[in-house]
């Protein structure tokens, strides 16, 4: 991690937040077809004292709600006063999203693979150029809150950027249960980030349209630790030290439904599983057949689709272990 020599203004939109100062600020992208403007809301805060800039965003789909609830939360609770640094805090990345209920912006485009972006591209092209040219260049660090999509439900875990040093320790600061490697997903935000040389991490935790209480409270908890690592903010009274470390998962793997049918889960999002263990079955609604899923080794399992009814190859269970050896 590199040392901060000096806090500079901050400039989003034309509008400038000096060092002690805080302020929201806002991007303008697009108007509703009612004519009413649409635009970013952005909270900045600017320490006077140096330190690193570092962007904190929920709702880049804009049905993942569990991250957008953990910046309502620490907003209110006034969590982003911070001792050094700047924090750029992006509460509702994808507003177009968030007003439909969906993942993807109105014309069906995802803008998670949109970036960089076009200024005279599709909505979800627009929104990824401008937030590539306004706030790519401010900010050292990033952390993207997510949730699991459709019905599954993620097991609160953070996702690093692989053979990147500093985005891994992120994710051992940020101390969620679970942290592994991911792959970079062309024309994603973490894609671009890892390309101008920002470490960022993924926060996934819970599913869509549905607050997860245990997995916002971890995520503010992450948060915090993040901050007071880079003593931006103290430790809270029921810091890192006290849970148990992230288990590093090194190899993970998705079970699927071996037929269509009814999914019933057998085990408890988060929990150890051991090799050949009945995790799920998937049966027909006339109960004249039962498949059983069964754990590939001995590990965790991180994520369960909570949709009944499945179809062959569906994902059910994604399962991990620290080590195969």
């Amino acid at each position: 991690m590199e040392s901060f020599l000096e806090n500079k203004d901050i400039v989003i939109g034309g509008d400038k937040v000096a060092p002690g100062q805080e302020k929201w600020l806002h991007i303008n992208i697009d108007r509703l077809p009612t004519g009413t403007i649409i635009d970013i809301p952005i909270y900045v805060v600017n320490a006077a004292e140096p330190g690193p800039v570092i962007l904190i965003q929920a709702g880049l789909h804009g049905d993942e709600i569990n991250g957008i609830e953990i910046v309502r939360r620490m907003l209110q609770k006034k969590k982003f006063k911070i001792q050094r640094g700047a924090v750029i805090v992006v509460p509702l990345l994808n507003v177009f999203g968030f007003l439909h209920f969906s993942r993807d912006v109105p014309d069906g485009k995802d803008v998670n693979r949109s970036f960089p972006g076009s200024k005279s591209g599709s909505l979800a092209s627009r929104i990824a150029y401008y937030y590539t040219t306004q706030i790519f260049p401010l900010i050292n660090f990033g952390i993207d809150l997510h949730t699991g999509g459709a019905r599954l439900a993620n097991y609160p875990q953070t996702r690093f950027t692989k053979d990147d040093k500093d985005s891994k320790l992120l994710a051992e600061i940020f101390n969620a249960p679970f942290n592994f490697p991911s792959g970079l997903i062309a024309n994603s935000f973490r894609k671009v980030a890892y390309t101008k040389g920002i470490a960022t991490i993924v926060y996934e935790a819970g599913e869509s349209m549905r607050f997860d209480h245990s997995a916002i409270v971890e995520g503010i908890q992450g948060i915090q630790n993040i901050l007071a690592y880079f003593k931006m903010a103290p430790q809270s009274s029921s810091g890192k030290d006290k849970r148990p470390p992230s288990i590093h998962l090194t190899q993970r793997r998705w079970l699927r439904a071996p037929t269509a049918g009814m999914f019933v889960p057998k085990v408890i999002n988060g929990t150890p599983i051991k090799k050949n263990q009945v995790l799920g079955i998937v049966s027909d609604t006339f109960a004249k057949y039962v498949k059983e899923i069964k754990a590939p080794y001995d590990g965790y399992v991180f994520c369960i689709n909570h949709q009944g009814v499945v179809n062959q190859g569906d994902a059910l269970l994604h399962v991990g272990t620290e080590d195969l050896a």
